[in-house]
């Protein structure tokens, strides 16, 4: 099960409470205060791993919660520090705060840390508080409280290339076709309810991750058929690949299809039209090859497109050659350069002063902890 968004509480663990301890000793009955501190409470940290896809296992933990500090003892004995829950989350989840909506941190890096919460500090115990005046101090502080919030983890896959199309375009099938993944290819509509990830291998070091987005349709800005959580994972990407159905089973009009999208992409985020775009004219196959030039001249003069286009078959994989290679020096320009050859591609069947919000990156995690 893929899974996406999640709200979780977190809270760090509280600090220890400072100890009231008296020295006693023999001869020396009447000893000074010796109350160890308590220990620092546990951190909530989150770390982007690539072991991880997906956020399911967050459907069952509501709450994330740190070890809380030990007390202080006798004998100037600190008590021990609670340890930090280190969660693992997937590559490009975003933390937010739940109730802000405000970005915490973006795990977009593999190994990258943040740390959502801080613990409490341990309290002082009754020998921090000797002086010339108090000889025999019966005070000590209790731990601080750790920080707990409740955030948002809202996960945008990581891809080079991402698939846009309404349901039944054929993105699926071109998924299947140029790299090993395997998403469900069925007749109807929203056969894929999540994205799939699938690597292009075009040679040894040559490869680049294309995303099939689940179909979007008409109203999707506004969240109509999950629009909403579609739309997002085509923010990470590097480009998109615009699929329509030239030759559709049912009486849809192919360019009033790609109008539909192009409309839900600037409706819900004027920066992707900025994005680069190309047009991907998928299942030629259907089309009778004595009228396939005209009718694809006419398609693209009727939609007025004058960017780059390509003439392709999902089913017989005609065209998917030619698009990869096109592919590949624009979304991994260091990679070297691919030169054509006459054989086929690869392609296989804290917070200061505990006021405001902190969140310390592991570089940070010195100092954000003396803060």
């Amino acid at each position: 099960m893929f899974v996406d968004e999640v709200k979780l509480n977190i809270l760090a663990g509280h600090g220890g409470r400072g100890c009231v301890s008296f020295r006693r000793e023999k001869f020396e009955a009447l000893g000074g205060p010796d109350g160890g501190d308590g220990g620092r409470g546990g951190d909530v940290i989150f770390v982007a791993s690539q072991h991880v896809n997906t956020l399911v296992d967050f459907r069952y933990i509501k709450k994330i919660h740190a070890e809380s500090g030990a007390g202080g003892r006798g004998a100037n004995c600190s008590g021990k520090d609670g340890v930090d829950s280190v969660v693992m989350v997937p590559v490009g989840t975003l933390v937010r705060s739940a109730l802000t909506n405000e970005l915490l941190g973006d795990l977009n890096t593999p190994g990258k840390r943040l740390r959502i919460a801080r613990g409490g500090r341990g309290g002082k115990g009754n020998a921090h508080f000797r002086s010339s005046v108090q000889r025999a101090p019966r005070m000590s502080q209790p731990g601080e409280a750790g920080e707990g919030y409740d955030v948002l983890l809202e996960l945008q896959v990581l891809a080079d290339v991402g698939l846009l199309g309404l349901p039944n375009a054929g993105k699926s099938t071109l998924l299947r076709s140029i790299s090993d993944a395997k998403p469900k290819v069925a007749s109807y509509p929203f056969t894929t309810l999540w994205p799939h990830l699938g690597v292009v291998r075009m040679g040894p070091g040559k490869s680049f991750v294309v995303a099939d987005i689940p179909g979007l349709i008409e109203g999707a800005a506004e969240g109509a058929g999950l629009g909403h959580q579609f739309l997002r994972h085509v923010r990470r990407t590097k480009l998109l690949l615009h699929l329509v159905d030239i030759a559709p089973i049912e009486e849809r009009d192919p360019v009033q299809d790609v109008q539909v999208i192009t409309e839900e992409l600037r409706r819900f985020d004027p920066e992707l039209m900025e994005r680069e775009r190309w047009l991907v004219i998928n299942q030629i196959d259907k089309v009778s090859e004595d009228v396939r030039d005209e009718k694809i001249a006419e398609f693209l003069k009727e939609l007025n497109w004058t960017g780059r286009y390509f003439v392709i078959s999902g089913a017989t994989k005609e065209g998917l050659t030619e698009l990869c290679y096109a592919l590949l020096p624009v979304v991994c320009p260091d990679q070297p350069k691919v030169v054509e050859a006459p054989v086929e591609a690869d392609l296989h069947d804290d917070r200061d002063d505990r006021g405001d919000w902190y969140v310390a990156e592991d570089d940070d995690a010195e100092d954000a902890s003396e803060r």
